[in-house]
C-alpha cells in the first residue's frame, strides 16, 4: 500500500498531523483529532456526563470537544495513521481481528519505527465472539549466555548504558514468531496477505508527516554512529524532515524472506545468522541456538470485575494486568466519580493505590517459569481490604514506609494497538524494543532495529533500571528468562461483549495511563477520546514524587495535596492510549486516538 492508493480520512485529520510536537500542541490536537470521522462514519451516541468540574478551566473546554470517531463495523486505532489504514482495509476485506492486528504489528515495523518492531516482543490480549479470553506472551527471553552481574562491574557496580546502549542489552526477539502464532492459530488470511502492505511501505517508501520526524529528530545523532543506520534513516547525514519520503529497500527484503519462509526464515535462517553475526562483533551475547530455543506462550489472561465490569489483561511476565487490576480493586469502595476527575480527594487515593500496588509488582512478580507470581493472594479481597486499611484519608505514606505486602518474596517507548472487527472479535496489542529506536543499531543489512529489553530485567537487585523501577531478585538477569513488562493489553467487557480495549506505550507509566483510561469512562464519565485526552498522573512508589501532565490539577488543588505530603513533577507527556470503546446501546465501535503521538489515527467504516 503506497501513499498515492492510501485511501485518506476526512476532515481537519492533515492539520492534526502537523500540529506542533509536545504537550504544547493539546488544545489544537485534541479538538481536530478527536473531532474527525472515519470513512462511512456514523453519527456519535449521545455525550457522556463527564465529572470534570474540579479540572483547570482550559482542561474542562477542551475535553467539552473531544468526540471519538464513529464507525458500524470495525475499528482500528494506532500510532501511526498508514498503519491504522492497513489494518482497516484487512477489515474492509473480510478479514477478522486477529489478521488485522498482524497486518498493523508489521506495518508498524516500517512506519513506526521508534517503537512498532520484528526486533521485540510483546504481547497480544483477544476476546472472541464466542466469549473466550486468550492471552500470546511474544515477549522477549535473556540469552544463554546473560548472568546475573552481566551489567555490573568488578566491584559490583551497575555499569550505566551497558544493559541499553550496547549488544549486551539486546534479549531474543519474539514479534515475528508472535505474530505469526497468532495468524496461525485464529487468524483468516496468509502470512503473505497481511505482510504485503507492509513490504509495499518500506520498498516504496512513505511521506513522513509532523508526527513521524518528531519520533527520529531526539536520535539523529545516534544514527550517526553507526554508517547502516545512518544511510536509512539520515538524509545525507541531516535529520528526514515532514513532507520527505522514508525508503527502507533493506527491511523489505527482510520482510519479503518473512513472507516467503515464515518463523524459520527469522529465527533458523539468514536473518538469524546476521543478527548472531552482529551481536558476536559487537561483544554481544546472542546464538543460535537462543533463536532456535525461542518459544511463545499462550495464557490465560488476568481477570478482574471492578463496578460490574471485567478487566481482561496481561498476566506475567506482564505486570500490567495484576497491577491494574490491584490498583482498581483498591479504589472500588470509593466514590471517586462523586469526587470528580482532578478532585484531591481522587488523586489522593489513586495515587495511595499505585504506590502500594507498585511495591507488590516490583516485589513479587516475574517471568512464571522463573517464580511464583502470588496473583490469587494480591487480588484476594482480604489482602485487599488489609493494604486499602493502611492508606490514610488526609496524608500521603512515604514510599519508604511501605513494603511488598506479602512479606518477603519467594526464590519509555513501545506502542499499542487495538483491533475490532464486525462480529466482535477483540484484539489488543502492545509490543516493544524498550527504549525508543532499541540500542540504535540495525544488524547488517537487516534494516530493523533491535531491542534494549535486558534493560527490563534489574542490574542488581535494589538498583533502579533505566525506568527507575527498583526491583527485587525474582527480576534478576538469568538464562531464557523473559523480562518483567508493564506491558498492559487490556479489554473490558460489559456483560461478557468488548466494551473498551485500551493499553499504551510508556515504561511504567502504560499501567497508569491503562488504569486512567478505565476510571475515566467508568467512573468519570468521559466519553473515550475524553478519557484519552485527559491529562494523567503516574505514581511507581520509587522515586516518592508524583509525575503530573500540565492541566490536570488546579493550583490550589496542587497545593491542598502538597499540604498532605505529596511532591510532584510536571511531565509534558504521559503515554499513547490507542483506545476503543463499543457502544452498549448501538454496538457502534468510538474510536480514540492519542493527541500526545499526532502520526496516529482512529480509522473504522
Amino acid at each position: 500500500m503506497s501513499d498515492s492508493n492510501t485511501p485518506q480520512p476526512q476532515c481537519g485529520w492533515t492539520h492534526a498531523k502537523r500540529a506542533p510536537s509536545g504537550w504544547g500542541r493539546y488544545a489544537l490536537a485534541t479538538v481536530i483529532a478527536a473531532s474527525c470521522l472515519s470513512l462511512h462514519a456514523r453519527e456519535a451516541s449521545p455525550p457522556r456526563t463527564a465529572a470534570i468540574a474540579n479540572a483547570p478551566a482550559a482542561t474542562q473546554a477542551a475535553l467539552n470537544q473531544a468526540k471519538p470517531v464513529i464507525a458500524k463495523h470495525g475499528m482500528v486505532v494506532s500510532a501511526q495513521h498508514l498503519a491504522s489504514m492497513v489494518g482497516l482495509d484487512i477489515l474492509k476485506r473480510g478479514g477478522n481481528a486477529i489478521d488485522a492486528a498482524v497486518a498493523v504489528g508489521y506495518a508498524e515495523a516500517v512506519v513506526h519505527p521508534c517503537c512498532g518492531n520484528i526486533g521485540g516482543g510483546g504481547f497480544m490480549t483477544i476476546h472472541f465472539k464466542d466469549g473466550r479470553d486468550v492471552f500470546l506472551d511474544f515477549r522477549e527471553k535473556a540469552p544463554l549466555k546473560a548472568t546475573p552481574t552481566m551489567f555490573q562491574d568488578a566491584k559490583g557496580n551497575v555499569v550505566p548504558g551497558l544493559s541499553t546502549d550496547s549488544y549486551l542489552g539486546v534479549g531474543v526477539p519474539g514479534t515475528v514468531m508472535g505474530l505469526d502464532e497468532a495468524l496461525k492459530k485464529y487468524g483468516t488470511m496468509s502470512l503473505k496477505q497481511v505482510i504485503a502492505p507492509a513490504i509495499k511501505l518500506a520498498s516504496e517508501g512513505y511521506v513522513l508527516e509532523q508526527g513521524d520526524v518528531d519520533f527520529m529528530d531526539g536520535s539523529a545523532e545516534d544514527f550517526a554512529k553507526y554508517p547502516n543506520v545512518a544511510a536509512i534513516f539520515l538524509d545525507h547525514g541531516k535529520p528526514f524532515v515532514a513532507g520527505q519520503r522514508l525508503v527502507q529497500k533493506q527491511l523489505a527484503q527482510t520482510l519479503e524472506q518473512i513472507a516467503q519462509g515464515g518463523t524459520d526464515a527469522f529465527y533458523k535462517g539468514p536473518i538469524a545468522h546476521k543478527l548472531v553475526a552482529a551481536s558476536e562483533a559487537n561483544h554481544g551475547i546472542l546464538s543460535m541456538k537462543d533463536f532456535a530455543d525461542y518459544t511463545v506462550q499462550w495464557d490465560k489472561p488476568v481477570q478482574c470485575d471492578y463496578r460490574g465490569y471485567t478487566i481482561v489483561s496481561a498476566p506475567p511476565p506482564s505486570s500490567g494486568g495484576v497491577t491494574v487490576c490491584m490498583i482498581l480493586k483498591l479504589v472500588e469502595p470509593y466514590a471517586l466519580g462523586q469526587w470528580g476527575y482532578g478532585s484531591a480527594k481522587s488523586l489522593h487515593y489513586l495515587v495511595e493505590a499505585e504506590r502500594r500496588a507498585f511495591a507488590d509488582r516490583n516485589t513479587y512478580l516475574g517471568d512464571p517459569a522463573f517464580v511464583h507470581n502470588p496473583i490469587d493472594r494480591l487480588l484476594s479481597p482480604d489482602h485487599l481490604a488489609q493494604v486499602r486499611a493502611s492508606i490514610q484519608p488526609d496524608k500521603a505514606t512515604p514510599s519508604s514506609d511501605i513494603k511488598g505486602s506479602l512479606g518477603q518474596p519467594e526464590g519509555m517507548h513501545t506502542t499499542h494497538y487495538s483491533v475490532i472487527d464486525k462480529d466482535g472479535n477483540a484484539v489488543a496489542v502492545t509490543y516493544t524494543i524498550n527504549y525508543l529506536f532499541g540500542i540504535r543499531q540495525i544488524a547488517g543489512d537487516t534494516g530493523f532495529f533491535l531491542n534494549d529489553e535486558m534493560d527490563d530485567l534489574t542490574g542488581k537487585p535494589g538498583v533502579a533500571n533505566g525506568a527507575g523501577l527498583v526491583q527485587g531478585v525474582v527480576n534478576q538477569v538469568e538464562p531464557g528468562k523473559r523480562p518483567l513488562s508493564s506491558m498492559t493489553p487490556t479489554i473490558v467487557l460489559r456483560d461478557g461483549k468488548p466494551f473498551l480495549l485500551t493499553g499504551s506505550p510508556g515504561s511504567a507509566t502504560i499501567i497508569s495511563t491503562t488504569m486512567e483510561s478505565i476510571v475515566n469512562v467508568i467512573d468519570f464519565g468521559m466519553n473515550v477520546q475524553q478519557a484519552i485526552d485527559a491529562p494523567r498522573m503516574h505514581h511507581q512508589w520509587y522515586p516518592d514524587v508524583v509525575y503530573i501532565e500540565p492541566g490536570l490539577v488546579t493550583p490550589q488543588t496542587q497545593k491542598t495535596l502538597e499540604a498532605m505530603g505529596y511532591t510532584f513533577e510536571t511531565r509534558q507527556a504521559i503515554g499513547d492510549d490507542e483506545a476503543i470503546l463499543i457502544d452498549p446501546r448501538t454496538g457502534l465501535r468510538e474510536g480514540a486516538s492519542d493527541p500526545r503521538t499526532p502520526a496516529g489515527l482512529a480509522a473504522g467504516y
